[in-house]
């Protein structure tokens, strides 16, 4: 782990938005066509735009994807055209990139995706890649967005690439992805040490409906854990976790490398939807469900404890929101901000708020057809329901999901941005210095 002082007690805490950047770029179940967001919500045709509109709410800093399939189309042959005049433009407008490398998509020429064999050394690859030719340039790289999500889509549950199913299909993914983390934190730091490392993870707050879940219970919660014990080396005979992965057929020799290869990023990133991330397991004819609940602060500052008690390092609030209109978003945001500063107060080191994301994004059933592909259950008039994607064939206005600070909007030649009142408060906050982070609880 490099020492950054922008991570130290005093530091300027980082007032960042994202882009949804996720980019799938297979054919996909019922569908022609990939998954790549850019394309489906204009950016890749307004992105010096984009990239304003966060400037203009006060962001000093954005997460922002690479398209990993486009600007490596072929192993080893690298087009950074597109690439090259954002990372120029960032600079010139003075807006700091925290760089996603991949997010839940691979190049089709790994034909396994995230189970091929030459994964682990080709996203290392392309780790490396990025930092030598950016080094200096921005500060912060992200290996993988959400290794828990990932495992879910692409392992358990086999919506993306490589469409692997159950739990051993999600072992597979999970062990593959962090050897690939492995690697790419070892390559950033061969070239570019003085670049950030931001491990950023999907969170989940779960409850029970009853005792005779608590052995699945059990199961998820030291799940939530297995990803980023793997990346740092943790996951030795001792974890609780290293013989049900042996049972599911990892080979023992893969995991003690993994734990000889152990690395420390320099931040946790943690993703938290107080509607989304909590979850209350319940059955619905026979099988075990998550339905979700608003956690509100509460679960985000349970969170936030946890994470750093068990790792010891800075935290970013790496994405979150509510999906709603401007007041229902401003309160999420408001009480938020409230809890980092009352955390930092005592000590815990959060360096920044992500707002996920700075403009509306596509539901990722727009790509998918009429499939189901959520992972949670939500509750309606009192009943447990799987989440129903809009009719095939509706324009894609049906598919915004309303939780940015700027709305999509299809009326006239592009899809618009209009601020919002959400926007607004955005600034408002990132004009007023947090308190200081201190060591101990003193400053």
């Amino acid at each position: 782990m490099t020492e950054h002082p922008r991570h130290e007690p005093g530091a300027a805490f980082i007032w960042a938005l994202g882009i949804e950047d996720t980019n799938v770029g297979w054919p996909l179940p019922g569908s022609p066509n990939g998954l790549d967001e850019y394309e489906l919500t204009g950016h890749y045709r307004q992105w010096q735009q984009d990239l304003m509109l966060a400037v203009s709410v006060g962001a000093s800093a954005i997460r922002y994807g690479f398209p990993w399939y486009r600007v490596e189309s072929s192993p080893g042959v690298f087009d950074w055209t597109w690439t090259d005049q954002v990372v120029a433009e960032a600079e010139r407008i003075g807006l700091d990139l925290i760089v996603d490398l991949v997010h839940y998509g691979t190049p089709t020429w790994l034909e396994g995706s995230f189970t091929d064999p030459r994964y682990p050394d080709a996203v290392a690859t392309w780790a490396e890649a990025v930092a030598s030719r950016y080094r200096g340039r921005f500060s912060s790289i992200t290996p993988l967005n959400e290794p828990l999500v990932t495992a879910s889509f692409v392992g358990l549950r086999g919506i993306w690439p490589p469409h692997e199913t159950g739990q051993s299909g999600w072992a597979r993914v999970v062990v593959s992805v962090a050897e690939g983390i492995q690697r790419s934190i070892a390559a950033i730091r061969r070239v570019a040490p003085e670049m950030d490392v931001v491990h950023v993870e999907a969170t989940h707050v779960w409850t029970i409906a009853g005792q005779a879940l608590e052995d699945e219970h059990r199961l998820l919660e030291a799940k939530n854990w297995l990803p980023t014990d793997l990346v740092l080396g943790r996951v030795d005979h001792s974890h609780p976790l290293h013989g049900w992965l042996v049972e599911r057929g990892i080979d023992i020799e893969r995991l003690s490398h993994l734990v000889a290869a152990g690395e420390v990023p320099d931040v946790i990133g943690l993703n938290y939807y107080p509607e989304l991330s909590a979850r209350e397991l319940n059955t619905v004819g026979g099988d075990v469900v998550g339905v979700t609940f608003d956690a509100g602060g509460a679960g985000l500052e349970v969170l936030i404890r946890a994470f750093h008690e068990r790792y010891g390092l800075p935290i970013l609030v790496s994405e979150t929101a509510v999906e709603g209109d401007d007041d229902h978003r401003i309160r999420w945001l408001d009480v938020a901000v409230a809890l980092i500063a009352r955390l930092r107060t005592e000590g815990v080191p959060i360096v920044g708020l992500v707002w996920w994301p700075l403009f509306d994004f596509v539901d990722w059933s727009w790509a998918t057809g009429d499939l189901v592909i959520e992972e949670f259950h939500t509750l309606v008039d009192g009943v447990i329901t799987p989440v129903i994607p809009p009719a095939r064939g509706e324009r894609i206005d049906a598919y915004f999901r309303r939780m940015g600070l700027f709305r999509l909007s299809t009326e006239g030649f592009d899809i618009a941005r209009l601020r919002t009142a959400a926007a607004d408060a955005f600034l408002r906050h990132t004009a007023t210095a947090l308190p200081y982070t201190t060591i101990g609880g003193t400053e």
